[in-house]
């Protein structure tokens, strides 16, 4: 395993929580091992009051600029967050699963002395991560998993062309259209019939739902080509989704670009072979058309972490 960088005998470990989930016996992990370590854990002050007050509260903008890494605390949307919070400013990014799937997390809480000890001295691997950035007329966002243009029930379907390097390249009349990263071709894009893509090529993925005219496949375009989305007339109104999140409704005549950004999150890996075979065994169960109390039922003496990796 390559050596990577060991936290500064002072450094600053800044946490990032799901807004649900309850963090307490995991940042109690967390503080007492940073207490042993000489180091400091900092969290935004909007979530200090769920956390003990050895936690320093401090702004955002100092939570990005001092962290000398993240933990975060939750499931993959947890994660993707705390990549964003530091895309301009990359630092290494650990993930605590505390959630269900995880496909982006690979530490379990039990796990997590042992995963900071590996931090410290420097003994993990770095998983590099594109982002896709928007930009929508004079604003910037930042997706790590997809951004995609979505219908709203009764206003019809969403209509555009795509541009590619400035080249007109085809016109979509669909139901959605995501345009993923390599990490998130395992979300949206995966579910609408788009391609598993290998986290370290720098491409995007276009895949339009529910086809109903025009291009009806997926297309793997590489970082190199610029794209641009123009909704054409006739089109709905679609909601303009940024890893999950709705950002605004567009109109027809609107348009927005979009390129891939190269190593723009830092996602801590500690055994990455067994990471990639949890991942693979994850993705593999998606497919199955079976409720977990069923597979008991098909796999007698199934223990317990088999039976959740699809929950």
């Amino acid at each position: 395993m390559a050596r990577m960088p060991t936290l500064k005998p002072n450094g600053r470990l800044g946490l990032v929580l799901h807004p649900r989930s309850d963090p307490t016996s995991v940042v109690e992990k967390l503080t007492s091992w940073a207490r042993s370590h000489g180091k400091r854990v900092i969290v935004d002050a909007r979530d200090a009051a769920r956390l003990p007050d050895d936690v320093e509260p401090v702004s955002a903008a100092q939570l990005v600029d001092q962290a000398d890494a993240l933990i975060s605390l939750g499931g993959d949307g947890t994660m993707l967050g705390a990549l964003r919070l530091v895309a301009e400013r990359p630092v290494p990014v650990l993930g605590v699963n505390l959630g269900n799937r995880g496909f982006l997390v690979e530490i379990e809480p039990h796990e997590l002395d042992a995963a900071l000890d590996r931090l410290d001295t420097g003994d993990y691997t770095i998983e590099e991560h594109s982002a896709a950035v928007l930009t929508d007329g004079s604003n910037e966002s930042i997706a790590f998993n997809d951004i995609a243009l979505a219908s709203v029930p009764g206003e019809g379907a969403v209509q555009a062309s795509l541009t590619m390097s400035g080249r007109t390249s085809g016109r979509y009349h669909c139901d959605a259209l995501v345009i993923a990263t390599p990490i998130g071709s395992t979300a949206y894009s995966y579910a609408a019939g788009g391609p598993v893509v290998s986290p370290m090529l720098d491409a995007v993925v276009i895949s339009p739902v529910a086809p109903i005219a025009g291009i009806s496949r997926a297309a793997v375009v590489s970082a190199d080509e610029p794209i641009a989305l123009a909704l054409l007339e006739g089109s709905g109104q679609p909601a303009l989704q940024v890893d999950g999140t709705i950002m605004r409704r567009m109109q027809p005549g609107e348009a927005f670009q979009v390129r891939l950004r190269p190593r723009a999150g830092l996602v801590v890996r500690v055994d990455p072979e067994r990471y990639q075979r949890r991942s693979e065994i994850k993705l593999s169960l998606l497919d199955l058309p079976f409720l977990p109390e069923e597979m008991r039922d098909l796999l007698p003496g199934a223990g317990p972490v088999a039976l959740t990796l699809d929950t």
